[in-house]
């Protein structure tokens, strides 16, 4: 195929290089396939040439949304196209018939925010909705937690306008029986002549999605609503360009029960009960999501308010009247009923409080996917479906078949529909594990056949399913599947593989965990023994679920926000190194310059560490890839400039008058970025007289103040602040000085640039410096959180006589100041309050939100922000000074543009703060600036 004339001919983006294909190879399955290449289409138009041109070349396409996919639906040999980056757009909203028109790439929470201010949202509620597209749902038939009520895709999918496999384009809509289209035509005969065979054969269940909707083509004075053929179709039949939705009234009132059961058979037994309440969620959580869920740092808090002692099951039951007594009056019959069941029940009435259950509920395949052992959770048998009455023994049976094996499963997701996500733990790295994958995949859905049940309820056949369809529905209705896929796309180039001709699911060539996936030896330079595999270990990590691509909230992933391409992306980062690690990126691949290029848009936020529920600590993989490169190319001026702050800083202060220049005499800034690759559009932040610690420092202080290299020659007022305050806390105030007399360093800059080596040198000359005070139970505070925190994040992994423990040791000041009393006096003023992403990413914000909180007639806002972009020096290179600032203006700065000018604007991070000078003209204070306010106000 000629992509390079491909490439001339659209708008969009071609991607042909071996890294861009990898990061498309995988989805959220056990497979891998490495498409011939990638196409990015800008309009409708390029994807109807991309289909031109992989026609004429004989070569298969493939859609993808947020690549998401649990059965293999998105990857293929051939084209892949990426919906999601532009053709995203709401393009109708039709408030008073609830309706809407949209282009398939958009998520289904940008819909809904978009949506909302009406009264709207559309309820087909996965809990992928932060990266879930309508066009991937729409392939899929997506169901949702609350489908007992709204029903699934189909039943909220009013039309599509779709390209067909032929380059014509057609609407599926509302369609009249007598019909002259001989395409329609053709179905409708079809669904007269298998009229029997179709109502024999398909599962009477709530959740049937496997292969296509033929009962859509059963004769009968219903309305023929022809586009029920094409959702679910998985991208085979047809390229939606438009997709019609239903929306409903968004639910104003809600409550939520809690149920505990002592057993898991308990648990499916009642569903059966619960649902004669009218909920419109009845959703399952296991002890194994509740044990992983207290281990995860992000959840543990949460998972401790609603889950009393060490249940075996949890069943989420949701009433959502539009009167609010009706509710509590359902959730009364429901505390009535557990305990006539002799179940604990945990009352949710508060919404924030039932927003933090959901929220943990929603990342159910992602806390379950946090294991790390070598064996994981696998999706194959995860969509089954039978009627509630069977539940109990269904899945009875379906965990003996586990344990024949000897694994066992993890189980969650829609008791009210009869569908359960479960997962045998197997290691599909080892032959052992692949049998028992087959094995326990022909045995299973046998059992869902014996309760004529459905093996797809949710996500769809994909490579996984589609190979059991005879088993569910019989020979003569996969030949039906057939019939309609050749109707459609007679030459086999729309996503072929899926639903009809299926390869075996078990075929390894297909595997992401292919035979001889081995990890090439290479050094690290942190310690990554708690994942099996070390480094590689803690990389697989990343299960493709694509949580690293929510649009909003939480601070992940910021890069990708502002370019929305999958390679600026947790995900596609962990994709493409745990790719180079197994050599399938060719030689050398670590330290090439296509590594460099996936990593340069990292800002090290560490909000993957924290948000992402598989902690891939991208920030450290960074650190790791630039010392890998370092070793073969060196490292640049601009690299040293940064890495070598603290150790020059001392010498360059004196000579600031003269380096201060660069930032007002002509020419000089652009003369600095040709010789350094620092912008000349940034003002360099301004060298002062440095902060000198007072003489009379005394000998035994109640705290140590450390000042940072930031703070001491740039802001030197926040260090004197910080004295300040101290004192008026009664405090006696120390310094620590290292043997040289150089100001101590936390070793964050050279960590920047991957000098590792040197930043392990500063740390110790540091703690060195340290212990005798910390040792004898004297606090050690400061300032700049990217290096205070380094001491709890970084140093434990590199010092191997150093602890997380003792790094929480060494405080943010605002942490140690929690806790005492200061004579703050009123400010009548308001705030906006902006945190480090590093202040997030080690869960330390409340502790500034509960101190400005104790300042009379202060009002403070948090900004829900991401990182603001600056990011130490990536805001200060040329080649990365865009989107430094599309991340600062995707949240921060318009909310501080936003604000009266009398507010106040605070910000602990040195980066942050001349982000938002330089965006907004601004300024930002550290939190000990606004506390010195407060104690000298009258």
């Amino acid at each position: 195929m000629d992509w390079a004339r491909l490439s001339r001919d659209i708008e969009g983006e071609t991607l042909t290089g071996m890294f861009d294909r990898g990061r498309y190879a995988t989805d959220a399955s056990i497979y891998q396939i490495m498409p011939a290449g990638v196409v990015v289409p800008k309009r409708f138009e390029d994807v109807n040439t991309a289909l031109s041109a992989a026609r004429a070349a004989g070569v298969p396409i493939t859609a993808r949304g947020g690549g998401t996919s649990q059965a293999g639906q998105t990857v293929n040999s051939g084209m892949v196209i990426d919906f999601s980056k532009y053709l995203n757009k709401l393009v109708e909203l039709d408030v008073e018939n609830r309706r809407a028109v949209v282009e398939p790439g958009i998520v289904l929470d940008d819909l809904n925010r978009q949506i909302r201010p009406h009264g709207l949202w559309f309820p087909v509620d996965v809990s992928t909705a932060s990266r879930a597209t309508i066009g991937g749902m729409t392939a899929n038939n997506s169901c949702g937690s609350r489908s007992i009520k709204y029903g699934l895709m189909r039943n909220n999918v009013l039309s599509v306008d779709a390209l067909m496999a032929d380059g014509s384009s057609r609407k599926f809509s509302d369609t009249d029986r007598d019909t002259n289209d001989t395409l329609i035509r053709d179905l409708l005969d079809l669904g007269e002549r298998e009229a029997d065979e179709i109502v024999t054969r398909f599962p009477k269940v709530q959740r049937r999605v496997g292969g296509y909707n033929l009962d859509a083509l059963l004769p009968g004075d219903a309305p023929l609503r022809i586009s029920d053929v094409l959702v679910g179709s998985e991208g085979t039949l047809a390229l939606s360009e438009r997709i019609e939705i239903r929306l409903s009234p968004v639910l104003t009132d809600k409550v939520l029960g809690v149920c505990h059961f002592p057993t898991f058979w308990a648990a499916m037994d009642a569903a059966q009960h619960i649902v004669k309440l009218g909920p419109v969620a009845v959703e399952l959580v296991d002890h194994n999501m509740i044990a992983l869920g207290r281990d995860i740092p992000q959840f543990r808090p949460i998972v401790e308010e609603f889950v009393k002692g060490n249940p075996a099951a949890l069943l989420l039951v949701e009433f959502a009247e539009p009167d609010h007594a009706e509710n509590l009056t359902r959730l009364q019959g429901l505390k009535d009923l557990m305990c006539d069941l002799g179940s604990d029940l945990v009352e949710a009435v508060d919404p924030a409080f039932q927003a933090r259950i959901w929220g943990v509920r929603t990342q159910g395949l992602n806390i379950m996917m946090s294991m790390r052992e070598a064996g994981k959770p696998v999706s194959f048998v995860e969509d089954c479906a039978v009627e509630l009455k069977d539940l109990a023994e269904f899945t009875d049976r379906l965990t003996g078949v586990f344990r024949k094996h000897g694994t066992d499963g993890t189980w969650y997701a829609h008791a009210s529909v009869g569908l359960l996500h479960v997962r045998p733990v197997l290691n599909l790295k080892e032959d052992v594990g692949v049998r028992q994958l087959r094995e326990i995949a022909e045995e299973s859905f046998q059992v869902v056949a014996d309760y004529k049940g459905s093996h797809s309820g949710e996500h769809g056949d994909g490579i996984v399913r589609s190979e059991f369809h005879e088993k569910m529905f019989g020979r003569r209705m996969v030949q039906n599947f057939e019939t309609v896929k050749d109707r459609f796309d007679p030459i086999a180039v729309l996503n072929p593989g899926k639903i009809t001709r299926a390869p075996r699911m078990d075929d390894r060539s297909l595997f992401r965990y292919a035979p001889g996936y081995e990890y090439e030896k290479t050094k690290t330079q942190f310690d990554w023994s708690g994942w099996p595999g070390g480094m590689p270990g803690a990389v697989e990590m990343c299960n493709n679920n694509g949580a690293c691509r929510k649009l909003a909230g939480g601070a992940m992933c910021p890069s990708y926000r502002a370019t929305r391409s999958e390679r600026d992306l947790t995900r596609g980062r962990a994709n493409t190194l745990r790719l180079a690690l197994t050599g399938q990126l060719g030689p050398d691949a670590l330290s090439s310059d296509e590594m460099a290029q996936t990593m340069k848009l990292c800002v090290g936020c560490k909000a993957c560490k924290r948000e992402c529920p598989m902690s891939v600590d991208m920030a450290k993989m960074k650190i790791e890839v630039q010392a890998a490169r370092a070793e073969v190319n060196g490292w640049s001026i601009r690299d040293r400039m940064v890495a070598h702050l603290p150790r020059y800083a001392p010498y360059a202060s004196k000579l600031r008058s003269a380096l201060n220049l660069r930032n007002v005499i002509p020419g000089l800034p652009s003369l600095m970025e040709r010789l350094t690759g620092v912008s000349g559009e940034r003002d360099l932040p301004i060298w002062r007289r440095p902060f000198k610690e007072p003489s009379d420092s005394p000998d035994s202080p109640d705290v140590i103040l450390l000042a940072d290299t930031f703070n001491r020659y740039f802001e030197p007022e926040n260090v004197r602040a910080a004295l300040k305050i101290l004192k008026a806390a009664g405090l006696s105030v120390g310094f620590a000085k290292g043997i040289t007399g150089r100001p101590l360093c936390c070793g964050r800059t050279y960590l920047a640039a991957g000098m590792v080596d040197q930043a392990r040198n500063e740390m110790r000359r540091t703690i060195e410096a340290l212990k005798p005070f910390l040792n004898s139970g004297v606090p050690v505070v400061g300032l700049e959180p990217s290096c205070l925190l380094t001491f709890r994040d970084e140093a434990p992994r590199l010092l191997p006589d150093w602890t997380e423990g003792d790094g929480k040791r060494i405080m943010l000041i605002e942490e140690f100041l929690e806790t005492l009393d200061l004579p703050l006096n009123p400010l009548k003023r308001t705030a906006k309050l902006h945190g480090h992403c590093h202040q997030k990413a080690e869960n330390v914000m409340s502790s500034v939100e509960k101190l400005l909180s104790r300042i009379p007639d202060l009002s403070v806002e948090t900004i829900e922000s991401s990182c603001c972009g600056m990011a130490g020096a990536f805001g200060y290179q040329a080649e990365t000074l865009e989107v430094s600032k599309r991340m600062g203006e995707l949240t921060l700065m318009p909310a501080i543009r936003g604000s009266d000018n009398d507010t106040l604007v605070i910000a602990d991070g040195t980066s942050c703060r001349h982000q938002i000078a330089d965006a907004t003209s601004r300024e930002a204070l550290h939190v000990v600036r606004v506390l010195e306010m407060a104690i000298d106000a009258r």
